[in-house]
């Protein structure tokens, strides 16, 4: 692993057979039939990052195979091909921008050699451990229906559902428009509904201490969220800012 800094060491560097960029640490996965729109601060939004993204779509995945609690073995096989091209490319860690991709996560990184990190659920062990005992994280994420009964809570180490607790969007109008692969959909209203939720969820279960919002469409919202509940708000944006912390690390400037 090879970076570039004031100083230059003297040796040579070298590129992988089938590398054709450099400088992209993270690999996002995506849908590859969306039919919602992106909007800055969604993962899908190369904007919304400080760093450069790898981006590669993936045709079998799609609302209606992702979201879901059976297995599609058509996305398994492409997510694990997607996952060796970005390591071709010189990712350092891969991300699914769809925290169900989290249903794939065990079967993934057996083929891989970076970490992947499918779902923002996987901070969810970390802020627990942060609180108190007793304290809950609650949980705002795209359909409710299918997280309680899919394995992606156990695949990101929530071994206690109970220490958790869940609204689902999917009661709201615009999420069912991105549900439904509208290819439309009204943000300030659905950030409505996400606060409308939020507060609902707080109010009714004070043992709350922080929100997580799983969607990957949710970060765009989150300062909305965070302003009105006052608590601390994590979501795909906070999970992949750390990663990319960790596997590109900074030398340090300053004085003594």
């Amino acid at each position: 692993m090879y970076s570039y800094t004031a100083k230059l060491r003297d040796e040579d560097i070298h590129v992988k057979p089938r590398q054709f960029v450099g400088g992209v640490a993270i690999g996002i996965i995506l849908f590859g039939q969306t039919g919602y729109a992106l909007p800055p601060g969604s993962v899908e939004n190369a904007t919304t990052f400080k760093y450069p993204v790898y981006y590669r779509a993936i045709a079998a995945a799609s609302v209606e195979s992702v979201v879901s609690a059976r297995l599609d073995a058509q996305v398994l096989e492409q997510l694990i091909k997607a996952g060796r091209e970005m390591q071709d490319q010189g990712c350092r860690a891969i991300v699914g921008a769809c925290g169900y991709f989290a249903n794939y996560l065990p079967e993934v990184t057996r083929h891989l050699d970076v970490p992947c990190f499918f779902s923002s659920l996987m901070q969810v062990p970390m802020i627990l451990q942060s609180m108190r005992p007793g304290k809950k994280v609650g949980v705002i994420c795209a359909d409710g229906r299918v997280l309680t009964s899919a394995p992606v809570l156990r695949n990101c180490g929530v071994s206690d559902p109970a220490s958790i607790v869940i609204a689902g969007a999917e009661v709201l109008p615009d999420m069912k428009k991105i549900l439904e692969g509208a290819g439309h959909y009204n943000p300030l209203r659905l950030e409505k509904g996400l606060v409308g939720l939020a507060n609902d969820l707080v109010r009714e279960h004070p043992e709350i201490g922080a929100v997580l919002l799983e969607c990957t469409l949710f970060p765009t919202h989150a300062h909305a969220v965070q302003e009105s509940v006052k608590l601390p708000v994590f979501d795909f944006s906070t999970l992949i800012d750390w990663v990319y912390s960790g596997v590109v690390r900074r030398s340090f400037c300053g004085y003594i």
